[in-house]
């Protein structure tokens, strides 16, 4: 059975902790290497990623391509504006022709259906490197570095704050699949995907909604944010005036557990849904979190081509 990563529930929480489990081992078995050593397996020798972009592009770039190499493999990156793909063929021819020349690959797009439809079409493995509706890859990134910095997944407490938006939506789904609690503070219109907190709730989450920040962060032992403005979103004032009260600053943190910690995706909007002395604070993990795109992404790579 073909093993497409589109999201979280694709894979399940067994796989996703055989992953982490996974990712903490080949991380620690490279203390001292070169970045661009192979790890000492190289179980994906071989192998070439096909990494297709219609967004731009940091971190999941990267983190993939050094990834596949140290994995032992090969990568193509792929522009959709310099393919055929930005002249109009399809999506399932795309799928058809990339899945004669590589062995896997990760999408970086806007519309979820994209996604899944090329997922249809391919004959090998699709990873959804982010669409509009989730982010699963940066979450296994951000569940590897809670567990490494000593807290559980079940019964973890974590709030989010801000926009309802596709991390949100993978941090709803990883809260039903490791029962872990999680509360949401937004501003009134601009909630989560109802249908991921229905399947995380019925899987055993306990997932909340609420309009006050404070409430939410309140014995916290995570609290996450991310920008209030998505890429190719315009700078709506309107919105950016409803977030305000959600910004994550010293005071907020101050109301979460001593030990608590702070994650962002990137790329940060310094001032706006975080302050500098937060994110640049005792308690921010963010570059961990960042150098864990890396790890997290070998471990799906491996997992999605059956080696885990």
């Amino acid at each position: 059975m073909m093993r497409h990563f589109l999201n979280l529930s694709d894979a399940g929480g067994d796989a996703i902790a055989a992953m982490l489990n996974d990712a903490i081992d080949r991380k620690n078995a490279r203390q001292g290497w070169p970045k661009g050593q192979a790890d000492a397996d190289a179980p994906l020798a071989g192998h070439t990623l096909a990494m297709v972009f219609e967004k731009n592009s940091t971190r999941t770039r990267t983190s993939f391509e050094m990834a596949m190499k140290q994995l032992g493999g090969d990568s193509i990156f792929m522009a959709s504006g310099q393919m055929q793909l930005g002249r109009g063929e399809t999506i399932a021819d795309t799928a058809r022709v990339l899945s004669r020349y590589v062995d896997a690959i990760m999408i970086r797009t806007d519309d979820h259906d994209k996604v899944s439809e090329l997922a249809h079409y391919a004959s090998v493995p699709v990873i959804n490197g982010l669409t509009d509706l989730s982010h699963p890859c940066q979450i296994v990134a951000d569940l590897l570095t809670v567990m490494e910095h000593g807290k559980a997944l079940p019964g973890l407490e974590l709030a989010w704050l801000g926009d309802g938006n596709n991390v949100l939506n993978s941090v709803v789904e990883a809260a039903g699949l490791f029962k872990f609690n999680l509360r949401i503070a937004v501003p009134e219109g601009y909630e989560s995907d109802s249908s991921f907190i229905a399947v995380a709730n019925a899987a055993g989450a306990n997932v909340t909604l609420t309009r006050d920040a404070r409430e939410a962060v309140a014995g916290a032992d995570v609290v996450v944010t991310d920008t209030w403005v998505s890429m190719g979103q315009e700078h709506a004032h309107n919105k950016m005036a409803a977030m305000m009260p959600y910004q994550v600053n010293a005071s907020l943190m101050a109301t979460a557990k001593s030990d608590a910690v702070f994650l962002h995706c990137l790329p940060a909007h310094r001032g706006e849904e975080v302050t500098d002395g937060v994110i640049d604070g005792p308690q921010s993990l963010i570059w961990d979190e960042a150098e864990n795109r890396l790890h997290a992404q070998k471990s799906i790579l491996l997992w999605c081509l059956g080696k885990l």
